[in-house]
């Protein structure tokens, strides 16, 4: 891809053009922490955007898709582009021109090997190659935590998606052999070791979406939000799950709905799962943090009910089986994909029995995608 985006350019706009790359991401472990303000643990994937950008002298940007093979004049201070994929472009020069800086009108071809829906932002990875690129380009001296935060806001004000700042973040912090802990409130991150030897990380895409993704996730926005209400009668300074304790919680549960309760006592252990996942690295204790990856599935499942039959399908494979170190749903939920740290001399047969059982199951293989922790944004040279 990265070539193609290269030979490209040169055939459409000629030569001159500087090159950048931003990968997707998985999330190791961390689900609905993010807007709970509490850790996450992020990386930086080998599948990534990539840009090749140039000044132009006229008066609109000229822009092709190489995934939608499409190509568009934007004005940039025009009205938004009807093209989705060119609202990210668009939206990412309008929050750096809030922000001060002057773009000039330019040329880009950009294209990428992130696999669509599978929940490893392809659309953080746009929004920071482009901003990496443009930052690069023309001089413009914002930090990462600026241009994640650009993204981030792209998403919020051009898009209309009200996501957190995590996928951004990875996208342009990710390191080789490194993961990232973010603590979402302040954005302090670490990187934390990540070099499980003999082991391989893998995702099963399960290809379904649920129709109740989008509405529950609003639904437990809401009961994590009724949760923190009860404690913040008793106890000051609570401003989010983040700052309330199990014991806090199991204080005041009689005060709050059942289905409140096991939100929040959701969001609390997850926070500290995190945490020990982290310390396990450190130690390089890979069967601990996959422990504490089997047990963010059981409490997304089972506490705070955002899996589905096909995710808890392809977990319970996972527990079952010896040469299978974690596995857990990854993201959202109701659909997407598990992510596994499996043993590479069980690696060629776990990947067959799974094949075979989930599709005898549901009637389709589910989508395998090998994943290796990676390199954030950066400029090709």
């Amino acid at each position: 891809m990265k070539t193609k985006i290269q030979e490209l350019f040169k055939k459409m706009y000629g030569d001159g053009a500087s090159f950048f790359a931003s990968p997707g991401r998985v999330n190791l472990i961390g689900e609905h922490t993010d807007y709970n303000l509490g850790f996450v643990l992020p990386g930086a994937i080998d599948k990534a955007i990539y840009v090749g950008v140039k000044p132009n002298d006229g008066q609109k940007c000229r822009i092709h898709s190489v995934d939608y093979d499409q190509s568009i004049e934007m004005d940039l201070h025009g009205e938004k582009p009807a093209q989705q994929w060119a609202r990210y472009i668009y939206g990412v020069v309008q929050e750096m021109e809030k922000r001060g800086a002057l773009i000039r009108p330019f040329d880009m071809t950009f294209g990428g090997d992130v696999p669509l829906g599978a929940g490893l932002s392809s659309s953080a990875a746009l929004e920071s190659a482009v901003g990496f690129a443009l930052n690069t380009v023309y001089n413009l001296g914002f930090s990462r935590e600026q241009l994640a935060k650009i993204g981030q806001m792209t998403e919020h004000n051009y898009v209309g998606v009200r996501c957190g700042i995590m996928d951004q973040f990875a996208s342009l912090f990710g390191d080789h052999g490194k993961v990232i802990r973010l603590d979402c409130r302040s954005l302090e991150y670490k990187l934390e070791p990540f070099d499980p030897t003999g082991c391989k990380v893998v995702l099963f895409d399960t290809q379904v979406k649920h129709s109740l993704a989008s509405s529950e996730y609003n639904v437990r926005r809401a009961q994590c939000e009724a949760g923190v209400a009860v404690i913040l009668k008793h106890v000051g300074g609570i401003e989010s799950l983040r700052d309330v304790t199990l014991e806090m919680l199991n204080t005041y549960k009689n005060e709050m709905d059942d289905v409140v309760y096991r939100r929040c006592s959701f969001v609390i252990n997850e926070n500290q799962r995190v945490l020990d996942a982290c310390d396990a690295l450190e130690k390089g204790d890979y069967a601990t943090f996959g422990e504490k990856m089997n047990g963010s599935h059981d409490g997304l499942s089972k506490w705070y009910e955002v899996s589905c039959e096909e995710l808890d399908f392809l977990a319970d494979l996972g527990h079952r089986n010896s040469g299978v170190l974690g596995a857990r749903m990854m993201g959202g939920g109701f659909g997407g994909c598990t992510i596994n740290l499996v043993r590479d001399a069980a690696y060629a047969d776990y990947l067959a029995e799974v094949t075979d059982k989930f599709t005898h199951r549901f009637g389709k293989a589910p989508r395998i995608i090998e994943v290796n922790i990676s390199q954030g944004a950066h400029q090709i040279r």
